[in-house]
Parts: C-alpha cells; sequence; structure tokens
C-alpha cells in the first residue's frame, strides 16, 4: 500500500474505458501494477492525475509485458515530461505553459492576439487510442519541443471556431473536443516544427541535453525521419535563463546568438555566404532588424541587418512609422524575423507590436547586440567615396 493507490483506483476506471482491454479486470490490474511501480521507483516524483494517460498507450501496445510498458514510460516522461511529475510542479507548468503560448504566437499572431484579449489559455482534451499512436509515433522522432507544435497544429484546426467565439464558448469547444484529423496535424506539426528554431522552445526546466555536435538553428525535415532530434547542449551562445516573470511578459520567444549566426550563414569574417544553388532550400529566408539608434547601429551591427529605431519605429495609433527600411520588413512577413536591440524591454516591445500587426515568426534575440560582440561578427559599414 501506497499514499496514492486511492488516486489510482480513482483515476484507472475514467482511462480508455471504452477499450475492452484496459476496462477489463485484468487491464484495471496491470495499469494499478505499473502505475505503482514507476510511483515507488521514483521517489523524487508523486503522482499526479494524468499519469494513467501516459501510461494507457504503452500498457495497450504491451499488454502482455509490463516490465516493458514501465520501461517505455518510464523513458518517456523525462524526455517530454521533465518535472513535470514534482511534488510542487507550478514552476513547471507555467512556464511550459507560456513557452505554448509563445509558439503560438510566433506561428499564429492572429490567433494570438484573439486567445490573449479572450484570456483563453487552450488545453486539449486525451484523444482516443488510435489517435494516440498515430500521433506518438511522430512525437518519438522528435525532441523535447515537438508537443507544442502539435498543440499549435490542432488549434490551428479549431481556429475558424476559436476566433469566432469568446472566452465561454472556446470553454465549451474544448470541453468537447471536435472531431480532428491527426494525419493533417501529424503533417502540420512536422512543417511547424521544421520552422521553429531550436532555440525558440527552450525551457529552464527542461531536461538537460545530451552533447551532440550537430548545431543548426532550423530544423531540417529529412533529419527528422532519419534519426532521433536531440536537443542541443549549451554553449557560450546558448540561451540564458530569465525569471518567469520576465519570460511571461514577452510575446515572442527568444532564439540564441547560435541560432542567429547558424541561421544568418555568417561567417568569420562576418559576412554572408555565397548562397549555393538548390532547387528548395533547407532554411528559410531571414531577416534582422537592428532597433537601436542610428549612431550605435553604424558603430558595429550584424551583415545584412536593417536598422529601424525603436524610438520613432511606431505611431501613435501602433502602425510602423514609414522609413526607408519599413518596405523591406513588410517584403519579409511570412519569414523568420529576429529583433535584435540593447534593451530588453524595447525588443519585447516592438517583437508584440509586429505580433499584434499579425506578423508571424517574430523573435527576440537573447542577450541583444552584447551577446553579438564578442564574436567578432560585427560590420562596420564602408565610408562613402
Amino acid at each position: 500500500p501506497i499514499p496514492t493507490d486511492r488516486q489510482i483506483e480513482v483515476d484507472i476506471p475514467r482511462c480508455h474505458q471504452y477499450d475492452e482491454l484496459l476496462s477489463s479486470p485484468e487491464g484495471h490490474a496491470k495499469f494499478r501494477r505499473v502505475l505503482k511501480a514507476w510511483v515507488v521507483s521514483h521517489p523524487d516524483l508523486v503522482y499526479w492525475q494524468g499519469l494513467d494517460s501516459l501510461c494507457a498507450p504503452f500498457l495497450y501496445l504491451n499488454f502482455n509485458n509490463e516490465a516493458l510498458a514501465y520501461a517505455c514510460m518510464s523513458a518517456f516522461i523525462p524526455k517530454y515530461l521533465y518535472n513535470f511529475f514534482l511534488k510542487d510542479n507550478s514552476h513547471v507548468i507555467q512556464e511550459y505553459l507560456t513557452v505554448f503560448s509563445q509558439m503560438i504566437a510566433f506561428h499564429d499572431p492572429e490567433l494570438s492576439n484573439h486567445l490573449n484579449e479572450i484570456g483563453f489559455i487552450p488545453d486539449v482534451n486525451v484523444f482516443p487510442l488510435h489517435k494516440i499512436f498515430h500521433l506518438w509515433d511522430t512525437l518519438l522522432l522528435g525532441n523535447s519541443s515537438f508537443p507544442f507544435c502539435i498543440g499549435v497544429a490542432i488549434l490551428q484546426q479549431l481556429r475558424d471556431r476559436l476566433l469566432a467565439n469568446g472566452f465561454n464558448e472556446c470553454i465549451l469547444l474544448f470541453s468537447d473536443l471536435p472531431e480532428i484529423d491527426i494525419e493533417r496535424c501529424v503533417r502540420e506539426s512536422i512543417n511547424l516544427f521544421c520552422w521553429t528554431p531550436k532555440s525558440a522552445t527552450y525551457r529552464q526546466h527542461a531536461q538537460p541535453p545530451k552533447p551532440t555536435s550537430d548545431s543548426n538553428g532550423i530544423r531540417s525535415s529529412t533529419p527528422f525521419f532519419s534519426t532521433e532530434c536531440p536537443d542541443p547542449p549549451k554553449t557560450d551562445l546558448s540561451r540564458e535563463s530569465i525569471p518567469l516573470n520576465d519570460l511571461k511578459s514577452e510575446v515572442s520567444p527568444r532564439i540564441s546568438a547560435e541560432d542567429l549566426i547558424d541561421l544568418c550563414e555568417l561567417t568569420v569574417t562576418g559576412h554572408f555566404k555565397t548562397p549555393t544553388k538548390k532547387t528548395k532550400s533547407s532554411k528559410p529566408k531571414l531577416l534582422v532588424v537592428d532597433i537601436r539608434n542610428s549612431e550605435d547601429f553604424i558603430r558595429g551591427h550584424i551583415s545584412g541587418s536593417i536598422n529601424i529605431p525603436f524610438s520613432a519605429a511606431f505611431t501613435a495609433e501602433g502602425e510602423l512609422t514609414q522609413g526607408p527600411f519599413t518596405t523591406v520588413l513588410q517584403s519579409f512577413k511570412g519569414k523568420v524575423i529576429v529583433i535584435v536591440g540593447h534593451v530588453a524591454k524595447h525588443t519585447a516591445e516592438f517583437a508584440a507590436h509586429l505580433v499584434k500587426m499579425k506578423y508571424p515568426r517574430i523573435c527576440i534575440l537573447d542577450g541583444g547586440i552584447n551577446k553579438i560582440k564578442p564574436t567578432g561578427l560585427l560590420t562596420v559599414p564602408s565610408p562613402q567615396i
């Protein structure tokens, strides 16, 4: 007997009980054994409601091998739900929801604006087993950030109904989730994953990454299917941890200096590489918007970046002030746009303005221009003759 026995006994009869195997007396007994084995073998963690739902697919697929079902669940949880089962997990959950909110803003600013206006935080219910299997077959090929992309893909299937309704209607919509096309969800989540810079989904409370020699800024869809996508190791140019309240105050995600350097294809001389001609580039185009004043910009900036000083960037109505680079910015709508400055509050506000204007794929350089200075990659314009 353990203290969580009562909660386990309550949860099991409610978990996928439409299924004959899991609803059988033997199914209940196996459920109980696997869940209790996990609880007693993880003394630093506790049983939270929802652990039964994580156990169900592995138990169903390994019904006659409880040890394998337990092993699968024990490997799955630290990769995708690291520290979710701490006794006090509020900081972990809050960080996860904040990053998810930033991912919605990154991929679908119109939907993000609406959800923020009505104060609705999406909450996806449990899918039937046959849909979970299909979804997790893809999920298990990605790293710990892939569930964010699945979440956004699901929301985008519901976006028309979400955009047309207020808070109460959205609550009702999620309490009785409409039919979701899982094949479409898988397809679109992979596309979202490939468009998302690795560091944009950084979480302080994620599982510490394993060392790897690969470091591409935006993922190519090919390695996604051919091998596991590990989480990147930490370097001097990686993202830094910031307080949760600061993270919550930012609508757009941050990306690391190493991601920016890779995405801009900067060489040690600080210039763009000459792109080789390909039928289809594995990396999307990217624009760096430097919001420092023009004097600071001239002293040194990222090669290929444009300068839109924060102080005069927007009108009182929140519209972009027309200037020499406004057209360039507008022409990059739909591509990844990185906001760079030296005042974190200003870069966050500039990014939030663009999200309000329905610019997708907006992100902020973590650490600002100061993170790039030590690399020697800043360039100074040649003097005019």
